[in-house]
């Protein structure tokens, strides 16, 4: 798969932004370097002290602000076959004014939510009110993923199921976690991902801490370790798989705790069609493991959405109203977890569909032993 999309997608999504900046009543939207600039324009460029921006204007055609320096850095996007203005300032110049040209004194601004204050605070000093997020506006656009998206995203979900399908390789006793961390790294790189966005290999006690990574800890025989691994693969869409493995067949108490996670997790996905709320999803795995007396265990959401992002909209987690629509994509990760003993996860990315859901993991979920 290319670095980007064909310059039509993109030209589709800015059309798409300019329209709904319109419908919210904004007089522009400035989107600086990050996932949104990419998602818009499939520049990767990055940023900080310097402006590089892309405004949005509700009823004139968009503008790219880039320091000249900087220029090569948007060279491998679409914006040359895009009808963007390209704005180009030197050092000793103005970027904010080059930003806001064109827009009355009182225009309503609105800003991505990643833009730093660095940037944020210039713009209010010129507008003389503080910018709104365009948070709204942005979700809108991103949650829903086109035909190009889900593609790159089942690529990427096949690409991490071939790294989980060589646990054995690497997992075993006497190693330690960061040796197995450096192998898996080495093989999502192999597999076809542009870098290891995260790697946590939770051995025994370690697997109870839901956001650990790895250590020098020594696996050990009688371990349960949870394994969540991912990266993006071009043109930056991630993949996010979470299996858990053993080396001997668990106590009682550790399968029946396992199986009623494999059951939770799997009611999830099934729980998964358009129209029902994100919310929903959230409380049939909750409520499976309440009965299982393992509420006190589950202590994150459901689920993030994904995407440019590892997390993004939707959020899979009590108190989210929005109805899951078809093209929506997030992970269904339940997960239960003992202090200082050990815990577990199951995690597959699906993407809605017309009918229900289609999941772009397909390796195993039961307690895999190795």
């Amino acid at each position: 798969m290319a670095y980007r999309f064909a310059s039509d997608v993109y030209r589709h999504r800015l059309e798409r932004a300019r329209a709904l900046t319109r419908a919210a009543g904004l007089d522009a939207l400035v989107v600086s370097t990050g996932p949104d600039l990419r998602y818009l324009t499939g520049s990767r460029a990055d940023t900080f002290e310097r402006l590089t921006a892309l405004v949005i204007p509700a009823d004139a055609d968009p503008r790219l602000v880039v320091a000249r320096l900087e220029l090569a850095s948007v060279r491998d996007s679409a914006l040359d076959d895009l009808d963007v203005e390209m704005s180009a300032w030197v050092d000793g110049e103005d970027p904010y004014a080059i930003a806001l040209s064109g827009l009355a004194t009182t225009a309503r601004i609105a800003v991505c939510d990643t833009m730093p204050a660095l940037h944020v605070v210039p713009i209010a000093a010129r507008t003389g009110a503080t910018p709104a997020l365009a948070t709204d506006v942005l979700r809108e656009l991103r949650m829903t993923k086109d035909r190009s998206e889900i593609d790159a995203l089942r690529q990427a979900g096949a690409a991490i199921d071939r790294v989980h399908a060589r646990m054995g390789e690497w997992l075993t006793p006497g190693r330690t976690e960061r040796a197995v961390a450096d192998d898996i790294r080495t093989a999502i790189l192999d597999e076809g991902h542009t870098e290891a966005a995260f790697i946590i290999v939770g051995s025994g006690p370690h697997g109870a801490d839901p956001h650990h990574e790895f250590s020098d800890r020594v696996i050990e025989a009688d371990d349960i370790v949870v394994i969540d691994i991912g990266g993006p693969v071009d043109p930056g869409y991630h993949s996010d798989s979470t299996r858990t493995y053993c080396f001997a067949e668990p106590p009682a108490d550790v399968a029946e705790a396992y199986a009623a996670l494999e059951e939770a997790q799997r009611m999830a996905v099934e729980a998964v069609r358009p129209g029902v709320t994100a919310e929903s999803v959230d409380a049939v795995a909750r409520d499976h493991l309440r009965e299982h007396g393992l509420a006190d265990a589950f202590i994150h959401r459901t689920g993030h959405g994904i995407g440019l992002s590892v997390h993004e909209e939707p959020y899979i987690v009590s108190g989210n109203k929005i109805e899951l629509q078809p093209g929506m994509a997030f992970s269904v990760e339940p997960g239960v977890y003992f202090d200082r003993r050990w815990g577990a996860r199951i995690e597959d990315i699906v993407v809605v569909t017309e009918g229900g859901c289609e999941p772009m993991n397909t390796r195993p979920h039961d307690l895999q032993v190795l």
